[in-house]
């Protein structure tokens, strides 16, 4: 069955002065779709979205919506200045009689609408413009990084609303298990091309690395073809010339062929090196508490960190994540108990507020002016892991050019801008690393790379992130925050945590889901109107479930797979002990968690049949 086209984009061609970000570019989005918008950092997604919500005029081509359509943007950065509250913000361009919406969707993401714009942080300025969209009810919802700056709670709210939703969306975001849970579609912005596939998120870099290998089988065939007309060239016959003039001139033609081809961007080229080991014992706490007035942070808790932890501190926003970190780290005094750092500690921070960044000054100035990276006597020049490194030559690793060695921080994007902290962080020795938010605006290739690079890193992690797949991925145990200054140590990542607990965190097993679904227009009939709803049957939230399960399974048997195929390796017990174990732990609790998984859909399949 044909669906119906809501926005068409046709011949686009856009640039900035430069290289053309796009030329002759074509995508089309159907009522129903839900879609992830991937690529690189600085691949053009946020600009194409621009140009999809008419933010952005095109140099050619166009943007054609359908008849009647009405489509919705959350931006990364909306500007709230000419609004008093937070609320104003969100039911701008609203009817009176619609700002019932506002309330409905304040009360699922957790802010005021009557909190002043000046004193909100980011997190409820992210809210409000959620809100904004999500109560305006458009066809066609486009969200740029909707999730940066939320909690875990938050998010996941966000994921059973707009798997609620009767719109189509197309999605940006960094964070994996959103989209994985959402999406069904994927458009990969590569080098100027739109590629899509009718897959969701969950397929796509297998997608992506068979692209990838068929254009180097394309291009090694392409190089030989090239060096054998070469060869001819040099060594044939000159008889024939008219001939032989064809020949030179077709292989000038694939020679401009080959130069035409827009080599890939490589993989930022990060490494952690860790200076000499700590003692054994990293951190001991016991029985620390906090509060500020009649707040209360942090209920006793008593935690031991050993060299090598991974530990992840997860809980809403306001729970008390950044002053955990800070009493682990002695940088606050608790209120009951103490703290007891082991010996020979070299410790990195990734800050999330970008704070050691100095917006208005340079990046070269902001890698030379790092006292810890300073060189004596060379202005030019930084101290990498202990060895004078060219600032330009650094700052390539990292995926900028020499032109943005003198532009000023305030110019990048997001995820550059975490790039750049990550090059500060990165060019120093440490055994203990502490991360806040490091997943931020990062692109899916940077986060896998940071991955790995932790998993590798000899060093401790202290690691706070809303990222449920990060920490899946990273973590050996997970510190949950869920408010009342109540904190409980579980084994294991995120979804380990879920497993052990039984129950969602957070209350959410207490939240009316169902009330933010689309509004069903009443059956008229009264004897089908008075008829009781089966007691057996399914909740909108349990209806959800059921249905996200398979998807979670097949993710789940994913990872077991891949940890099946890194433990088969038989050199890898000899070569990497520590990975070894690690992967072993890990897939003896996706084995786990695919059992839980298969049970909880087997109890609802049964309910559901009922």
């Amino acid at each position: 069955m044909a669906r119906t086209p809501l926005l068409q984009v046709s011949g686009l061609s856009l640039g900035f002065g430069g290289t053309p970000l796009f030329a002759g570019l074509d995508l089309v989005v159907h009522q129903g779709d839900r879609v992830a918008l991937v690529g690189r950092n600085g691949s053009g997604k946020s600009t194409l979205m621009k140009v999809m919500a008419g933010q952005i005029e095109p140099d050619a081509g166009g943007c054609t919506r359908a008849p009647g359509i009405a489509v919705g943007y959350m931006e990364q950065d909306p500007d709230f200045t000419p609004f008093a509250t937070l609320g104003d913000f969100a039911a701008d361009g609203l009817a009176p009689e619609d700002h019932w919406r506002i309330e409905r969707e304040a009360e699922g993401l957790g802010f005021d609408p009557a909190l002043p714009v000046a004193g909100a942080s980011g997190g409820e300025r992210r809210r409000a413009a959620l809100a904004r969209l999500l109560a305006a009810e458009p066809d066609l919802m486009l969200l740029d990084e909707p999730t940066n700056h939320l909690d875990i709670a938050a998010i996941r709210w966000l994921e059973a609303r707009l798997a609620a939703s009767r719109a189509a969306f197309v999605l940006i975001s960094h964070d994996r298990a959103l989209l994985t849970a959402l999406t069904r579609a994927t458009l990969w912005v590569d080098r100027g091309q739109v590629r899509r596939q009718e897959q969701g998120f969950a397929g796509f870099e297998a997608w992506r690395d068979t692209v990838w290998a068929e254009e180097d089988e394309a291009r090694h065939k392409l190089d030989r073809k090239i060096k054998a007309e070469a060869r001819w060239a040099v060594e044939g016959i000159s008889a024939r010339r008219k001939r032989n003039q064809g020949r030179v001139r077709a292989l000038a033609g694939l020679r401009a062929d080959r130069a035409a081809l827009i080599r890939r961007q490589g993989t930022a080229a990060m490494a952690l090196e860790a200076a000499a080991p700590s003692g054994k014992k990293v951190i001991e706490a016991e029985g620390i508490s906090k509060s500020y007035g009649d707040r209360l942070i942090l209920r006793p808790l008593s935690l031991r960190v050993l060299r090598g932890d991974r530990i992840a501190v997860v809980g809403r926003n306001g729970a008390g994540k950044t002053t955990l970190l800070r009493l682990l780290l002695g940088e606050e005094t608790p209120d009951t108990g103490r703290v007891t750092l082991g010996t020979g500690l070299e410790v990195a921070v990734f800050d999330q507020s970008r704070a050691a960044l100095d917006t208005d000054a340079t990046l070269w100035d902001n890698l030379t002016g790092d006292p810890l990276m300073r060189v004596a006597g060379g202005s030019d020049q930084v101290l990498v892991r202990g060895t004078p490194r060219h600032v330009v030559g650094y700052l390539k690793d990292f995926l900028f050019d020499e032109a943005q060695a003198r532009a000023p921080v305030r110019s990048l994007s997001g995820g550059e801008k975490a790039r750049l902290l990550l090059a500060r962080i990165m060019a120093r020795q440490s055994n203990l690393l502490v991360l806040d938010e490091p997943t931020n605006d990062l692109d899916v290739e940077t986060l896998d790379l940071l991955q790995d690079l932790l998993s590798d890193y000899p060093g401790t992690v202290l690691l706070v992130s809303h990222d449920r797949d990060f920490i899946d991925r990273t973590a050996t145990a997970t510190v949950l925050l869920e408010g009342d200054g109540r904190a409980t140590v579980y084994a294991g990542g995120w979804s380990d945590m879920l497993v052990q607990r039984g129950v969602p965190p957070f209350g959410e097993n207490d939240t009316k889901t169902e009330r933010y679904a689309p509004k069903r227009k009443q059956d008229t009939k009264p004897a089908e109107a008075a008829k009781p709803a089966p007691r057996n049957g399914l909740s909108f939230t349990e209806r959800h479930r059921l249905e996200a399960l398979p998807d979670e399974i097949a993710r789940i048997e994913a990872e077991i797979a891949k940890l099946s195929d890194l433990l088969a390796d038989p050199d890898l017990f000899r070569r990497a002990p520590g990975k070894f174990h690690k992967a072993t732990e890990a897939l003896a609790a996706r084995e786990a968690a695919r059992a839980a998984a298969e049970e909880e859909w087997l109890a609802l399949a049964e309910r559901a049949e009922d």
